[in-house]
């Protein structure tokens, strides 16, 4: 129980100062790569993000789920399933909207993309943040 819950920590947070270092500095910053050079800097920021984003996002949804019938002490069921529909919402985003902007983008630099991406990734931002904040709540009680 408790390696699921450290491995849940661990995760969220991890992701939580990736997401704020994609939306502030790695995104928008697509614009300024250039037309000529855009399709194979996507084609490589798509492939290098997963191998790091796709291990992490997996642990943490594994360990979402695991916590629900596996919570440490003084955890409440209504935080693990506030904290598993923000993961909903942030998988979701991700599948509906940011792997559809990537794909228009693996094309060639296209402005409107770009700008939904940027846009829309608050959503996962906030996600994520929100995640952050409850696992350190947690973490809070369990201490208690």
């Amino acid at each position: 129980m408790k390696l699921i819950f450290l491995a849940q920590i661990g995760s969220t947070l991890f992701m939580v100062g990736l997401i704020w270092f994609v939306q502030v500095v790695h995104y928008p910053l697509f614009s300024q790569v250039g037309q000529a050079l855009f399709t194979a800097y996507e084609t490589a920021h798509t492939r290098l993000t997963t191998l790091i984003v796709g291990p992490a996002m997996l642990v943490e949804a594994a360990t979402a789920a695991l916590l629900i019938p596996f919570r440490p002490t003084g955890v409440l069921l209504s935080q693990v399933w506030v904290g598993a529909v923000l993961l909903a919402i942030i998988w979701l985003s991700t599948v509906l909207v940011q792997i559809p902007q990537h794909n228009v983008l693996a094309a060639g630099f296209d402005s409107r993309a770009h700008q939904l991406l940027v846009v829309s990734n608050w959503i996962r931002t906030a996600a994520w943040s929100g995640r952050g904040l409850l696992m350190l709540w947690m973490v809070a009680t369990v201490m208690r």
